[in-house]
């Protein structure tokens, strides 16, 4: 009997020893392979997304290829038109930048002003070399290759979406013929869709309605390019925690320097910034999403962490997503719903869980 009962403690550590030398391989190859995973993993999302709209509109006597068809134009029509008018947005905050730097040296010189009043010993030279707005034009190339580089991949991400969706569109017929017993891998394979889908609609719907709001208010404070700003609290929102906080920044800064705007101006879009993320963050999101979809802060913190080193900005966009994808394949098997547990943030146990 002891003999038996120590068999299985020393197989412990080995299993261990070997998930945990399995994890770094996988890690490893994820990093290595970043280039070629991460437009597949915008793909393959957006790809679910549209699943859903394609099978509702099937429901109502359009064939599957004419839905996902149509799915696809009208995407893309929202889409080519959004990205004109960021465009046009974009190029006159291009053409803005000259003013816009010559009223940063303004601000810049105040406060060097301020610094010396106040008997603060510093270097004029060493701040200028931190603070210096000429800077800002030589990040102006740059930006503009990773823009050339961001068009070539939205165009490779979209093809591989037209090629996933009409692909999933036979996933469940693939799987009849290819597995015995089918049934328990469909109702898996359908449970982790479902939740995934239904994730993402809320999370791109509640990052939607921010962006709005956001350029809303910059309309309504008279800050410069506000759907630019608004497109920006969109994207960002996905990032959690900072995304908000760096969303905020820019547009905040802009009101600072411009002519009618001011400390007290700033001051406002900030508390309004602040009123957005805090009722749809807080408030709303939780609600809808319920706690069933949920992490813990730590595990939330972490993933930005995890995810934006494994692959890079886009890590940092799709951390929460790719986090809550591992959670929901995680639940859908008993073998590992403990680990799935583990992620989400933690409720208290019924009474008649207590009690036994």
């Amino acid at each position: 009997m002891p003999h038996d009962t120590d068999e299985p403690t020393g197989m412990l550590p080995l299993n261990l020893v070997l998930g945990l030398a399995a994890l770094v391989v996988i890690i490893a190859g994820m990093k290595a392979g970043a280039d070629l995973l991460v437009p597949l993993l915008l793909a393959l999302f957006i790809a679910v997304v549209c699943t859903a709209p394609v099978q509702w509109l099937n429901r109502y006597g359009v064939s599957l290829r004419l839905a996902a068809f149509l799915v696809l134009g009208v995407i893309g029509a929202f889409l080519g038109l959004l990205g004109l008018l960021l465009v046009s947005s974009l190029s006159t905050f291009v053409a803005a930048l000259p003013e816009l730097e010559q009223q940063f040296r303004g601000a810049y010189l105040q406060l060097l002003t301020w610094v010396a009043e106040r008997g603060i010993s510093i270097r004029p030279e060493q701040m200028s070399q931190w603070l210096d707005p000429a800077q800002a034009t030589h990040l102006l190339p740059g930006f503009l290759g990773e823009l050339g580089n961001l068009l070539m991949q939205s165009l490779v991400v979209a093809l591989l979406v037209v090629f996933m969706l009409f692909e999933a569109l036979n996933v469940r017929d693939k799987f009849s013929q290819a597995l015995r017993n089918p049934a328990p891998s469909l109702r898996r394979i359908g449970e982790f869709s479902l939740t995934l889908k239904r994730y993402l609609a809320v999370k791109t719907l509640i990052s939607l309605i921010t962006g709005v709001l956001a350029w809303l208010l910059c309309l309504l404070m008279g800050v410069g390019f506000p759907l630019l700003w608004g497109a920006l609290a969109f994207g960002l929102n996905f990032i959690p925690n900072i995304g908000s906080v760096l969303a905020a920044i820019p547009p905040v800064l802009l009101l600072l320097l411009q002519s009618d705007g001011g400390l007290f101006a700033a001051l406002l879009l900030t508390g309004g910034y602040l009123v957005i993320n805090v009722v749809m963050g807080n408030l709303v999101e939780p609600r809808v999403m319920g706690r069933a979809l949920g992490l813990s802060t730590f595990v939330t913190f972490l993933s930005l962490v995890v995810w934006g080193w494994i692959l890079g900005t886009v890590g940092l966009l799709l951390s929460v997503l790719l986090t809550m994808t591992l959670k929901i394949a995680l639940e859908s098997h008993p073998d590992t719903r403990w680990i799935a547990r583990l992620l989400g943030p933690g409720t208290p146990p019924a009474r008649h869980e207590q009690e036994d």
